[in-house]
């Protein structure tokens, strides 16, 4: 898919000097990936604390009756 934004152009080009990346299309592909990630990983933060947990589970126990 093509898609034409304007892109700071000294952004773009630190982006190729500190990311081995060959071109602007790897470098904006990159960040897209990352920026996936990272709020993928977010969410997961949002979740600590709220998750329920039964203290007295005792994961040693259900794998010795395997």
């Amino acid at each position: 898919m093509a898609i034409n934004i304007p892109i700071n152009e000294a952004l773009i080009q630190e982006a190729l000097a500190v990311g081995n990346q060959e071109n602007e299309r790897d470098v904006v592909e990159l960040a897209l990936h990352e920026y996936i990630q990272r709020r993928k990983q977010l969410k997961v933060i949002e979740l600590f604390g709220t998750i329920d947990y039964d203290t007295d589970y005792n994961y040693k126990q259900q794998r010795q009756q395997s």
